[in-house]
């Protein structure tokens, strides 16, 4: 059984890692649970990454997938958060009126709150209050299918929750005397240590247990992905990254009919999935689609996530989808990069697709692309268009260093001959007593690879041309 922190807390407490659970299933699991309402609200700060234009927009679409219906919104310019509740004193007054008056169920903040901040406002407004990390990783929870995902999220929300225990134990710790701090009676003094202490000190032995068996199991999962990406090595591979619901599984089915879970919401999947993609003439790649990013996308669950991200690590080739259509395009292409840069992947080679140019703006996908130095394709997932151009793209950066070569094979040796199919463009091929001739356009790097796994694979010729015995292949 999944092990969950809930059950070594007691009931009458705020539990860190219950949020707004899912209360509509796009995954069609029938669920038919009363909607939750929610206020949002959020503090902009002079450093905002929000789209001033909108600034809860993203959260607003947030909420939408976890299953929130949305009842009302409020925003606050500050310099600062308030270190009690986030927002001045007569906002969380208005606040609490409205929950009240629209009968909400809870209050989703866009900024990242401290447990005292929290507890602070859930005094003041009577109702639960999350903030924007706790919500992403309640819809990430929900979303997590394998085994693999749901160890990820779970180690993300203990460290999420491991610095949080003492604020929500507080109040179960007892009232120090009014001695000095050397005082008998002084908080740490004699009589001190309340079941809010001892507790704390329990959940953190709990929770650092758990963290650390977490760790173990990915780090096994991490070991097994990279073995399983290093025996790709010797083909080439490309991964669809990007900021969530910007339409890379839908541009993964068009590509490949691989029958990726689409929809439009955000993270509607989080599991990597590869398959081959055929680029014609006898041509493939290896395509994977991985798990959207977000701005302000909680460290603890790229950290958790690299395993999945294995993919986009150790790709050739990045396919960097933006969704033109959208008002934040740029700000995305931004969060994206900078996901990116932690993950260290910043010098693999990208292009940039430009996504939705069926819906898009034109005016501004015309300075994008004259604004911006990227490799960039403008390109629909959902109609096709465009994505010609890419498949010659990709076709052009596979061959890389190839050469033609004439390369012979005993013809009992179909292991090797299937293998030398697949990863190159067979031009021509004719058969011998001996064995089978093949005249290939291979990467040098390939050639190399299947040379020392195939003593018995000889290259004949890097240059010279086969002579006019030579039959098409498939004819």
């Amino acid at each position: 059984m999944r092990h969950s922190i809930r059950s070594q807390q007691p009931s009458d407490h705020r539990d860190s890692t219950r949020s707004v659970r899912p209360v509509r299933d796009p995954f069609g699991d029938g669920s038919t649970k009363r909607h939750e309402r929610a206020i949002l609200a959020c503090v902009l700060l002079p450093n905002t990454k929000a789209d001033l234009r909108n600034p809860l927009g993203e959260l607003a679409a947030l909420a939408e997938s976890a299953g929130v219906t949305v009842v009302e919104t409020t925003i606050q310019k500050r310099t600062e958060l308030s270190a009690a509740t986030a927002m001045g004193k007569g906002r969380v007054a208005e606040l609490a009126e409205r929950v009240e008056a629209t009968q909400a169920d809870v209050v989703i903040f866009d900024n990242d709150l401290a447990p005292r901040q929290i507890r602070g406002l859930e005094e003041i407004v009577g109702r639960k209050v999350i903030d924007r990390s706790e919500l992403i990783l309640d819809i990430f929870a929900s979303r997590a299918k394998t085994k693999e995902a749901q160890l990820q999220v779970e180690l993300a929300q203990l460290e999420y929750t491991a610095p949080r225990l003492r604020g929500l134990w507080t109040h179960l710790e007892r009232i120090a005397g009014a001695g000095g701090g050397t005082a008998a009676g002084a908080v740490g003094g004699v009589g001190t240590r309340g079941p809010g202490e001892r507790q704390i000190e329990i959940d953190r032995r709990v929770v650092k247990d758990r963290i650390a068996f977490l760790r173990r199991e990915i780090a096994e999962i991490d070991k097994r992905k990279q073995r399983e990406v290093g025996s790709r090595s010797d083909q080439f591979t490309v991964s669809l990254v990007g900021y969530t619901n910007s339409g890379k599984s839908t541009l993964l089915n068009k590509l490949t009919n691989a029958g990726q879970f689409a929809a439009d919401l955000l993270f509607a999947t989080l599991d990597t999935k590869t398959v081959r993609w055929s680029l014609g003439e006898g041509r493939s790649v290896l395509l994977s689609d991985t798990v959207g990013f977000i701005r302000d996308l909680p460290h603890g669950l790229v950290a958790s996530f690299r395993a999945t991200l294995e993919e986009a690590i150790h790709a050739d080739l990045l396919l960097h989808v933006v969704d033109i259509s959208s008002p934040a395009a740029w700000q995305q292409m931004e969060s994206v990069d900078a996901v990116l840069v932690e993950l260290g992947c910043e010098k693999i080679p990208q292009l940039t697709l430009l996504n939705k140019v069926d819906i898009a703006d034109h005016s501004a996908m015309a300075v994008m692309l004259a604004q911006h130095r990227r490799n960039i394709l403008p390109i629909s997932a959902l109609t096709g268009q465009g994505l010609d151009k890419l498949v010659r793209e990709v076709t052009q950066r596979a061959k890389g260093d190839s050469v033609e070569a004439i390369i012979r094979l005993a013809h009992a040796d179909g292991k090797a001959m299937t293998e030398l199919v697949k990863v190159s463009d067979v031009l021509a091929r004719r058969y011998l007593t001996e064995g089978v001739e093949l005249k290939v356009c291979i990467s040098r790097h390939q050639l190399r690879q299947l040379q020392g796994r195939y003593p018995g694979l000889t290259v004949v010729s890097s240059d010279a041309p086969l002579d006019d015995a030579d039959t098409r292949d498939g004819d």
